[in-house]
């Protein structure tokens, strides 16, 4: 997808990030020269990014919030729930973010002393962020809304769907 939009040079991770975004028709805004915010629709909701290239450790960061609250009552229930599914996850995790107490996908892409990112590479953590978000949504929805204890959530997501309907 992105091979047209290689330019044949070493390109700032963020600019690359930012041409993602630009040829996705994704809306985003940069914040500067080593970061970019850009807002995704997935099936279940809209998932906000950002992207931070963090010069002293050469890593992209990213970070995948979407609009799910927790409310205190349920916030242990949430942390069980994200260690759980930590647990399953060989790329990135999942993490309560204190301040503003919704849940949030994070996972960096090091480049400390090889090559600078390709395209393909920016693609694919933001790729692997969205389907981990979108196979999970609905327990952390199960959690919050429908009360649920982070096992039930869990084992209500995990089934596999096989044929049609």
């Amino acid at each position: 997808m992105l091979n047209e939009l290689d330019s044949g040079h070493a390109d700032h991770p963020v600019d690359i990030v930012e041409r993602l975004a630009a040829h996705n028709q994704w809306s985003f805004e940069r914040s500067g020269d080593d970061e970019i915010a850009i807002e995704v629709t997935g099936t279940w909701c809209s998932y906000n990014t950002s992207f931070t290239w963090v010069e002293e450790m050469e890593s992209l960061h990213l970070a995948c919030a979407f609009g799910l609250k927790v409310p205190e009552a349920r916030r242990i229930e949430m942390l069980k729930l994200i260690a759980m599914i930590n647990e399953q996850l060989w790329i990135g995790h999942f993490d309560l973010w204190p301040s503003e107490d919704v849940v949030m996908f994070r996972h960096s892409l090091l480049l400390a002393g090889c090559s600078d990112a390709l395209p393909r590479q920016c693609e694919a953590i933001l790729d692997i962020a969205l389907r981990t978000a979108e196979r999970y949504y609905q327990a952390f929805q199960f959690v919050v809304w429908a009360g649920k204890r982070a096992e039930e959530a869990l084992a209500g997501t995990l089934f596999e769907t096989v044929g049609r309907a």
